[in-house]
């Protein structure tokens, strides 16, 4: 008999609640959007636990009847992990691997460590370091250790104080040297945003995985790192674009998602603030998702946290070629799919009757990008007349072909 071959990645259990602030519908699609941040961690998925509860337990988050259903089901399955969809307080954290015996970690954690393996840069990773103690900290009762060691004992002791209460002093400094790093990066990042002289800046904004990359890819004739996982591209990524006979410059930022850990939101300030100086945002979005309108939700939800929500936007629905509904039972509309919508049925949808300029394309397969740069270039020239109002003799009339180049 041959023998089975061992596994080389984690094998985890999804945990979520449906609650009076959280419908199960929602539920069903937050734990959707857990299990693919699973797979981009690189683990399997090997079973879901929802409970129905009016709020979550303080103690153990789920009641100690589901927990031990769940305890029953990772000894038997042979499970490394357990994820739960919502953020753990340390008590809870303690509290449920005293009874599983498990590693135990909760969505921000998971979203940490994707952003801990994609960062690429010395700044990225010292902007996701800088979230992972802030997060670290208040649970070191759970995690006691010094900083090179996984886990530790307890009882040892310094001159004065105890090792966690170092631990925590040792963080606290690490803390304030990579706020202090950052501020220095975050400087010399502002310079350079002045440097840029007086060209319009048009950010690409969006819930993660919705293809800014590869529309920057399009419009800049350049080589962004795209992939079909989240968070893909970390690094802000600037491009100088000209379409027709307009400079521009164009960003790439990192996605957005629901339930973003502040501690991200503080470390990615610079990110940040490529949206909040913006001129123009182009907001992109993945019709061919189920939860799209709710991505859109999110992402205005954190620009109004910027307070960037007042912009000029411009809305891209991205990969129509991917779109297709599935009618429910008592629907009476036949199936719909791409090669039945033309161009003119996208622009009828209530989706084309936003408070902005609305544009349906797919960036793969360069549908419809035409009307896009066609659009960038009228907000950008209408920008930049109102900027320099003696300068409107450099615009001449929009030309189709040869209209976009990497400068």
């Amino acid at each position: 008999m041959l023998e089975k071959k061992e596994a080389n990645y984690e094998r985890v259990v999804l945990v979520g609640l449906v609650t009076q602030k959280q419908s199960e519908e929602k539920l069903t699609e937050y734990m959707d959007e857990l299990e693919f941040l699973t797979f981009t961690a690189g683990a399997e998925v090997a079973a879901r636990f929802i409970q129905k509860v009016d709020k979550p337990d303080p103690k153990t988050f789920v009641g100690s009847g589901k927990l031990n259903e769940i305890l029953d089901y990772v000894v038997e399955h042979n499970i490394d992990t357990l994820i739960f969809d919502d953020e753990l307080t340390p008590s809870q954290l303690k509290n449920i691997e005293k009874v599983v015996e498990r590693k135990v970690i909760d969505r921000t954690q998971l979203i940490l460590d994707i952003f801990a393996q994609r960062a690429q840069t010395s700044y990225a990773r010292t902007q996701v370091e800088l979230a992972q103690y802030q997060y670290l900290l208040p649970r070191l009762t759970r995690m006691w250790t010094h900083l090179e060691r996984q886990r530790g004992g307890i009882g040892m002791r310094g001159p004065g104080e105890t090792e966690i209460e170092t631990d925590r002093r040792i963080i606290r400094d690490r803390i304030t040297l990579l706020k202090e790093k950052l501020k220095v990066v975050d400087k010399q990042m502002a310079t350079q945003r002045k440097n840029r002289g007086q060209l319009v800046r048009v950010a690409l904004v969006g819930y993660t995985n919705v293809g800014k990359s590869t529309l920057m890819n399009v419009l800049s004739k350049s080589e962004v790192f795209a992939e079909n996982k989240l968070f893909a591209t970390l690094d802000t990524t600037v491009r100088k674009v000209v379409v027709g006979n307009l400079p521009f410059l164009l960003t790439d930022t990192v996605g957005f998602i629901r339930k973003l850990p502040t501690q991200l939101v503080e470390s990615f300030k610079s990110t940040l603030d490529e949206v909040r100086e913006a001129d123009l945002l182009v907001h992109v979005v993945d019709i061919s998702h189920e939860s799209f309108e709710g991505h859109v939700d999110s992402v205005n939800q954190i620009l109004a946290e910027i307070q960037s929500n007042d912009k000029p936007t411009i809305m891209v629905f991205n990969k129509i070629d991917n779109f297709s509904y599935t009618p429910k039972e008592d629907d009476d509309l036949t199936e719909m799919k791409f090669e039945n919508y033309s161009l003119e049925d996208w622009k009828r949808t209530w989706m084309a009757k936003t408070d902005y300029k609305t544009l349906f394309i797919s960036a793969t397969e360069k549908d419809n990008l035409e009307d896009l740069r066609k659009t960038i270039y009228d907000e950008v020239k209408d920008i930049h007349t109102k900027r320099f109002p003696y300068n409107n003799f450099l615009f001449q009339y929009y030309e189709e072909e040869d209209m976009t180049e990497e400068e």
